[in-house]
């Protein structure tokens, strides 16, 4: 039994997940140990299961994300919180979206080793997946970009009445007040900022819930870019 093993039996346990969930995300993060192209600094189970699985793991908090079947995880970047969440819920399917070749080869690796069959790598923009329009009853994005940004990424790809579940720090208003204005815009509107249980190291996370009350308009998705170089801005 490896180091991190009882504590993913603990975090199974504490949000209601089959405890048959915990070797399976061992061998992600033991994977994600041994591979020297990991796309991020934090290899090392230790520290990973707190700051990629436990992050994860508090998406399950929300009601929204427990009973999804379509996901999409934009910016899927070393695979979390995509590859924690198709693991959780295996009723699901998640498709984990990720522009960056190397990442997208990455993330199918931690797939077939850890033997995930409901989560599917795909190499592509958010806002350039025709295939994902319209489909997803969640998207879920952690470390990508600001709220504005997230809200007009997700709205093309959400079903009507689905959910965006963004990862984020400490509040900032200025950001929340664009991402309301990206909401508007999009036919979104927030439902709630949960502020994640503090632990260490993540004392300031929160959890931004957006739900898709209407449909988008035709001009979204923007081409690839304009989320960024032209955000939508609270009358700024």
């Amino acid at each position: 039994m490896s180091s991190v093993l009882p504590r993913l039996r603990e975090l199974c346990d504490a949000h209601g997940v089959d405890p048959s969930a915990a070797p399976r995300l061992e061998r992600i993060l033991l994977l994600l140990a041994a591979d020297p192209t990991a796309p991020t600094t934090i290899t090392e189970p230790e520290q990973a299961v707190e700051l990629h699985v436990a992050d994860a793991f508090d998406g399950l908090e929300l009601e929204p994300v427990r009973r999804a079947t379509t996901i999409a995880d934009v910016g899927a970047g070393a695979g979390f919180p995509g590859l924690v969440l198709a693991t959780c819920l295996p009723d699901s399917t998640v498709s984990l979206v990720e522009a960056g070749g190397r990442k997208c080869e990455f993330i199918g690796r931690l797939i077939e080793g850890a033997a995930i069959p409901n989560a599917i790598p795909v190499h592509a923009r958010a806002e350039a997946w025709p295939a994902g329009l319209g489909r997803h009853d969640l998207v879920t994005a952690r470390a990508l970009g600001p709220l504005t940004a997230l809200v007009e990424y997700a709205a093309p790809l959400l079903a009507d009445d689905g959910h965006l579940v963004a990862w984020k720090g400490a509040r900032d208003v200025d950001e929340e007040a664009d991402g309301a204005a990206a909401a508007e815009a999009t036919g979104m509107e927030l439902v709630q900022v949960h502020h994640v249980s503090p632990r260490p190291g993540a004392d300031q996370h929160h959890l931004h819930v957006f739900r898709k009350v209407a449909p988008t308009p035709p001009r979204y998705p923007r081409r690839e870019g304009m989320a960024r170089k032209r955000p939508i801005l609270a009358g700024r």
